[in-house]
């Protein structure tokens, strides 16, 4: 699985919103597109907001594809690794690995279709 920032954007967008973005903080479908960045300005509470907003992802810095490897790794082999070997294998640091494993053990209870969805996301090839 190689995928990049990019492309985990877009399957996450596909899966919360169905491609039509959404506001998180007011539910309203009008919204306009930035430029520069994949963010989305809402034209009803006039708040700009991403894909991330209220989910797992929401406030980190870690890269998408690192995320989408955790999730993988996560749902095929609960319990299977440690904290170090997760942080060797996605390239972060112990700190980092913990805090992203907390993340998804909270996200497990709070958000389970959501992981779901993207786990198959993830094993699917795309052509």
């Amino acid at each position: 699985m190689s995928k990049t920032q990019e492309e985990c954007l877009e399957i996450l967008e596909q899966i919360r919103w169905g491609g039509q973005p959404r506001c998180p903080y007011c539910d309203s479908t009008n919204a306009s597109p930035f430029k520069r960045e994949r963010r989305y300005h809402c034209n009803t509470c006039f708040t700009s907001y991403s894909v991330t907003v209220g989910t797992l992802f929401h406030r980190t810095h870690v890269e998408m594809p690192k995320w989408f490897r955790v999730i993988q790794l996560f749902i095929s082999q609960p319990n299977r690794f440690s904290v170090r070997q997760l942080a060797s294998e996605i390239c972060v640091n112990k700190n980092t690995a913990s805090y992203m494993l907390s993340r998804l053990r909270k996200a497990v209870d709070e958000e389970p279709e959501l992981l779901e969805q993207l786990y198959k996301a993830i094993d699917e090839p795309r052509f």
